[in-house]
């Protein structure tokens, strides 16, 4: 299915604080700065021309490449998608914070799918962009930037187009927003007559995201601080989006603060016990490049209230609570959310599907009351699902009928802040 991009094009540029008048203009500034960016061949003026963008998403489990595929219809006329190239790779770059260079290793290998999917005399106009979240977010400074270092030397090595700031680590607040951008874009809920929107759930590995549009005024007026709100103006309408990323309450960092294994030394010799695992259960497990002893409680009980009392501790206090979620307002869950509903057979692995948040609350359940009898296909499932459940309903404060979109992909494109960060790169969203 092609997807027609000028509509978010033009809601981009509003945002961007630009009027009706200037609007125009601007849309044809963007074509031709995309024209300056991708130096047209001989052609009839008339025929379309395609390229490429690259955006990396590298997350703290994994690294993901997305290579977008643009129709140009004519030099007055905005790009349409066309497609999404998207592969990934585990795990993710801060697993290799003691050998940097096996970063920009895995970048190389990503690249090769570039370079399938670009044409190779479109190499040299076709920018590769890398944005990091969470993983990279819960390392030093100086670690993170051993690590960034070494994907821009490969990206200078390579032949593609390397804008400036091509590598970079990305405000959390940006990746709810640009991920909210990209799903209402896809799902047709960016029109001007009309503000029904969705709302996104993003869960990652290191972080998680929350963005909605929220129809009453305490909602924008009861926030903690400032920067959970990001204003902008779109077809005149001044649209106020309630926005926070929370940093360590990913699923992955989730599970070490249930263990209680966060900023613990002498991990060596150490063993973190959780009533969330089966009880005879003990392995190794690694997030972030550092190993972990975990394992079940042998001498004491398992089952979903106890696991839910040790991830509880990891959401009270910390998650605020928004003054309303309306029932009205759909959300669409992706990263984790998706996974998990799958891993737990709840959702179809293609289809995803329509999930309220007592079903998340059943399975876990069922998962950790059932795991001495029937292992789970994970060990870590009761201990996903319980936090998951836990995330929804005492963190963010959803009601148990509140109704959830579980998805990969919107329309063929993957559900993630990737085509929202692209279309940045071209135009410089400005979110206040």
């Amino acid at each position: 299915m092609k997807l027609t991009v000028p509509l978010l094009l033009l809601v981009l540029l509003v945002v961007a604080g630009l009027s009706r008048a200037q609007v125009k203009t601007s849309l044809l500034d963007l074509t031709n700065s995309i024209g300056s960016i991708l130096p047209s061949l001989s052609r009839p003026a008339n025929h379309s021309r395609i390229f490429y963008a690259v955006m990396f998403d590298a997350g703290s489990t994994g690294t993901r490449i997305h290579v977008y595929t643009f129709i140009q219809s004519g030099s007055e006329e905005l790009p349409v998608l066309d497609n999404e190239m998207f592969h990934s790779i585990k795990p993710g770059l801060s697993a290799y914070v003691d050998s940097p260079e096996m970063a920009g290793h895995t970048v190389k290998m990503l690249l090769k799918v570039a370079k399938k999917t670009v044409p190779r005399l479109e190499w040299k106009r076709t920018p590769v962009v890398l944005r990091a979240t969470a993983g990279l977010r819960l390392l030093a400074a100086e670690k993170a930037q051993a690590l960034l270092d070494q994907v821009q030397h490969v990206f200078d090595e390579s032949p593609f187009l390397v804008p400036d700031n091509s590598v970079s680590i990305m405000n959390g607040t940006n990746e709810g927003i640009l991920a909210w951008i990209s799903v209402n874009f896809l799902t047709g809920h960016l029109k001007a007559q009309t503000k029904k929107t969705v709302g996104i759930l993003d869960l990652g590995g290191g972080s998680t995201q929350i963005t909605f549009l929220p129809k009453l005024r305490k909602t924008i007026e009861s926030v903690p601080v400032a920067d959970y709100v990001a204003r902008f103006d779109i077809f005149n309408s001044t649209f106020e989006l309630y926005t926070h990323s929370y940093l360590g309450n990913g699923l992955m960092a989730a599970r070490l603060a249930t263990l209680g294994a966060l900023g613990v030394e002498g991990l060596e010799w150490r063993v973190f016990k959780s009533s969330c695992l089966p009880k005879k259960f003990r392995d190794e497990w690694s997030f972030g490049g550092l190993t972990y002893q975990v394992s079940g409680d042998p001498d004491g009980y398992a089952g979903y209230k106890l696991c839910y009392q040790e991830v509880l501790k990891v959401v009270k206090g910390i998650i605020h609570q928004p003054y309303e979620l309306q029932d009205s307002s759909v959300f669409y869950a992706f990263s984790y959310y998706f996974d998990r509903a799958v891993d737990a057979g709840l959702i179809d692995g293609v289809q995803g599907g329509m999930l309220e948040v007592r079903d998340f609350k059943k399975r876990a359940k069922e998962v950790c009351n059932k795991m001495t009898k029937y292992p789970p296909i994970s060990s870590f499932l009761c201990m996903d699902m319980t936090y998951i459940t836990c995330l929804l309903k005492d963190g963010f404060g959803f009601k148990e009928s509140t109704v959830l979109q579980l998805t990969k992909k919107v329309n063929n494109v993957e559900s993630s802040w990737a085509l929202g960060a692209t279309l940045d790169y071209f135009h410089n969203l400005k979110i206040h």
